[in-house]
């Protein structure tokens, strides 16, 4: 089993929003996060957010 191989403290799900986050500080593409990894849009721009918010910060809410 997988979960049986990760280090103590690591889940599945922190592993994959740690690639996501990862994802995004490299394009900055909600449209690729969301093909990738089958997210939502308010998802991927949650992630691009994250990553640059000096980018998004003057965007409407």
């Amino acid at each position: 089993m997988l979960r049986a191989a990760l280090p103590k403290g690591l889940t599945l799900a922190g592993l994959r929003q740690d690639r996501i986050l990862n994802e995004a500080l490299e394009c900055a593409d909600p449209l690729k996060l969301m093909r990738l990894f089958g997210i939502t849009e308010q998802t991927a721009m949650r992630y691009v957010t994250a990553a640059h918010p000096e980018r998004t910060a003057k965007l409407p809410r």
